[in-house]
């Protein structure tokens, strides 16, 4: 882990425009690896990312998972768990191969909202038995959705995120002709419609907590296309960053799902608090860090890759019309966004020494 981290900072050392911290995945513990965990709390890698898909490439067991939480009991991080049934995924994958059903929309057909909420209900329940909170990555059912609930209706620190994509988007998009629903492949997967509007109470509720992105882009032209006779063989992942708050207020506040606090709240204050940066981060107070967004709650905007700044040939949300954006973006007090333009320097963004947060978890 030690090496890892030297090699991240070493990929950010001048060229990080923001402030940024680092999760470290798990994918085996080895000899030291708990004493690594411990090392890595000490240098301010405050949560550690576990899978439990993708089956030798990045799963783990769950004696390993539960090792992992275990020293998260002791040292006050954070587990974050990608939660589907990799084993049983693998299995439904290869049957669908065999049958010759190879379309990008098999990627969702063969992973099951079950698979994801029997591994969420999983490791809630290892997370239990070890004494530690966890933290359930990309969320995108309401079968997954229910398993967390259910564990916080209980008093269990259980925490989930959601995203954009689950909450706007629904399978019918890898159904697109041309391959154009290649752009759509990510785990998990989209869903069916009637999962949307469970996860948009999921969030005014607070059965969610937090809506990220699960940014990872890939370009359709020359890495999608990889996939055009296998869907296995389409690079996992998609591109968000850039839209995250826009879509966020324009379908949540704009449409009355929630108030304009909830959205401060699930896209600032309660991840910068989750993940150990809270009062530097998320909170605007004497002391802490001139982080600011100042929106414009009127401001017209149509997404499009033709404008849009992530270094990808398209958008999930092409054409999308919203309404509400940044004006202007405050980094430790520096104006480094103002009216669309960058005004930032690459370098100036510093690494984050986040704070394990103990048994301060309700």
């Amino acid at each position: 882990m030690r090496d890892a981290l030297d090699t991240w900072w070493k990929k950010a050392e001048g060229r990080a425009c923001i402030d940024y911290g680092l999760h470290m995945i798990v994918t085996d513990l080895g000899v030291c690896g708990l004493e690594d965990m411990d090392e890595m709390v000490d240098e301010g890698v405050a949560s550690f990312k576990l899978f439990m898909a993708y089956p030798n490439v990045l799963m783990v067991d769950d004696a390993t998972i539960f090792k992992s939480l275990a020293r998260t009991a002791k040292n006050g991080a954070l587990i974050c768990m990608h939660a589907e049934n990799g084993s049983v995924i693998d299995v439904i994958v290869a049957k669908a191969l065999a049958e010759g059903k190879t379309a990008p929309v098999y990627h969702a057909l063969t992973r099951p909202t079950r698979a994801e909420a029997e591994a969420v209900h999983r490791a809630i329940a290892m997370a239990e038995i070890a004494g530690a909170p966890v933290y359930i990555v990309h969320l995108s059912s309401e079968d997954a959705l229910n398993q967390v609930r259910e564990a916080r209706d209980r008093g269990v620190p259980a925490f989930a995120e959601t995203c954009p994509q689950y909450l706007l988007l629904s399978i019918e998009e890898l159904e697109r002709p041309n391959f154009e629903g290649a752009k759509y492949v990510f785990t998990p997967p989209l869903r069916t419609k009637d999962n949307l509007p469970k996860l948009w109470d999921g969030l005014k509720d607070d059965h969610l907590q937090v809506v990220s992105t699960d940014h990872c882009p890939f370009c359709f032209a020359d890495q999608k296309i990889l996939g055009k006779d296998d869907f296995t063989k389409i690079p996992n992942g998609g591109p968000g960053i850039e839209n995250r708050l826009q879509l966020i207020y324009h379908h949540g506040v704009n449409a009355g799902k929630i108030s304009l606090n909830r959205f401060v709240e699930i896209t600032s204050t309660t991840p910068a608090r989750i993940f150990g940066m809270y009062p530097q981060k998320g909170e605007i107070a004497a002391g802490s860090d001139a982080d600011i967004v100042i929106w414009d709650p009127k401001a017209p905007y149509t997404i499009s890759s033709k404008t849009h700044h992530m270094r990808v040939d398209y958008s999930m949300f092409e054409g999308y019309q919203v309404e509400g954006n940044a004006r202007t973006v405050i980094s430790r007090g520096e104006v480094i966004v103002d009216g669309g333009e960058f005004l930032g320097k690459a370098g100036r963004g510093n690494y984050l020494r986040r704070q394990a947060r103990g048994g301060a978890w309700q």
